[in-house]
């Protein structure tokens, strides 16, 4: 096999946000979290739970641009009301993006600006205040700047570690923050104070840089190990069967 690519490098990265999870329910929005669960389910979590992105449970994983009609491996039907159960039952690992980003993991993809005269509206909070209270959640950024790594989000859609540590435990049980992967680095809150760490660099990248595209002071050391490379059957899965027409590549250019 020729050597990774970043994208490639990225969904191994967003895989292993999902290792020892066992049978929950996947969610990954965007294409690279979505190559990345049918990844894990491929190779060492077989016990993941992942849709068609609709409301069908797969038996076996697509490809990233197969048509609706598409031949499928369907295992059960899972309707929009059924994920809610899921949802309050602890037993599912997200993976949203983020528009803005803060040190303890407060996540905005509502509005840049004032809540009361955004300067940008965006999705709206969504679903993700329940998603950070009731189980793990991770993000995927595409492109790591000051932009997105803030000192203070303009507003709280997803909850970070300060804010639901002030809110008691009936907020924190389930809570859990696990992974933030970008296009430079995989990055957690495993630090005494929850604040955000480097876990590890993409190959070629320093942690210099990831800070310098950061808004705020990273925790950690600059002894920082690189970011696991593919596997030939890692590479073989990605470009022949999940994403044979590489759209993983174009989602990390824009």
């Amino acid at each position: 096999m020729s050597s990774p690519t970043l994208a490639e490098i990225c969904v191994v990265a967003c895989a292993e946000a999902w290792r020892g999870d066992g049978e929950i329910l996947a969610s990954p929005i965007g294409v690279i979290p979505t190559l990345a669960v049918r990844l894990a389910a491929l190779t060492f979590e077989p016990d993941l739970v992942y849709t068609d992105g609709d409301a069908l449970q797969l038996g076996a994983p697509i490809a990233s641009d197969a048509p609706p009609d598409a031949p499928k491996v369907v295992e059960a039907w899972m309707p929009f009301a059924k994920v809610f159960d899921v949802v309050w039952a602890g037993k599912r690992h997200v993976m949203m993006g983020a528009t803005q980003i803060d040190r303890f993991g407060n996540q905005n993809i509502a509005c840049i600006g004032p809540w009361a005269k955004p300067k940008a509206q965006l999705l709206g909070v969504r679903g993700a205040p329940g998603n950070t209270v009731n189980h793990p959640t991770s993000y995927w950024v595409a492109a790591h700047s000051p932009r997105v790594f803030v000192e203070a989000v303009d507003c709280v859609s997803g909850v970070g570690y300060d804010r639901v540590a002030l809110a008691g435990p009936t907020a924190s049980e389930f809570h859990e923050i696990r992974r933030v992967v970008t296009n430079l680095a995989v990055l957690d809150f495993e630090t005494p104070d929850h604040s955000m760490r480097i876990r590890s660099l993409h190959p070629g990248v320093t942690v210099d840089e990831v800070q310098a595209a950061t808004g705020f002071p990273l925790a950690g050391s600059a002894d920082v190990p690189e970011t696991r490379a593919p596997t030939d059957e890692d590479l073989r899965l990605v470009r022949e069967l999940l994403d044979p027409n590489s759209l993983r590549d174009s989602e990390l250019a824009s």
